[in-house]
């Protein structure tokens, strides 16, 4: 029998800042959003190099697409540079062509890059966000005003 008292260490609080939330991404194409969305994390986090990591989310992204269903994506890579788990979460109201397993339009895409030493805590920040996703959360998030609006919704995710 699995042990489910563990306490996950990283909240998605910790992951995403106000700063890497983009309400309107102006990008109509994977690969524009990509591009605002590592920008948005390069803000926070200059240590990341914006095209290894860039290329480590295409590389990840080759393998399978990241966009998962419900109009979200969460594209993921192992960066090196990054001691870490950093985060953006774009919004795109009019959706955005993605390759989703469901071949619908991605509206939310939650990106995370990731540094060596971070790959456990990775696999609970994803656990964290598919909880979300299954919730009441995800219009909350589509419709919110501000950033800090999306920050406070995903603070809720402990």
């Amino acid at each position: 029998m699995k042990n489910r008292s563990f306490k996950m260490r990283i909240t998605l609080s910790e992951v995403f800042d106000s700063r890497t939330i983009l309400l309107n991404l102006a990008g109509t194409t994977k690969d524009e959003i990509f591009q605002e969305l590592v920008d948005a994390i390069a803000v926070v986090h200059p240590e990341c190099d914006k095209s290894v990591m860039l290329a480590a989310l295409w590389e990840r992204e080759k393998k399978l697409s990241t966009g998962i269903s419900s109009g979200v994506a969460i594209p993921h890579a192992v960066c090196n540079g990054i001691g870490t788990i950093a985060g953006a979460v774009g919004i795109s109201s009019a959706g955005v062509e993605y390759g989703a397993l469901d071949e619908k339009p991605v509206h939310i895409i939650f990106m995370l890059v990731l540094g060596e030493a971070a790959k456990e805590d990775h696999l609970r920040v994803l656990d964290k966000i598919f909880t979300l996703v299954r919730t009441e959360a995800l219009s909350l998030i589509k419709n919110a005003k501000s950033a800090q609006e999306v920050y406070e919704i995903l603070s809720r995710y402990k």
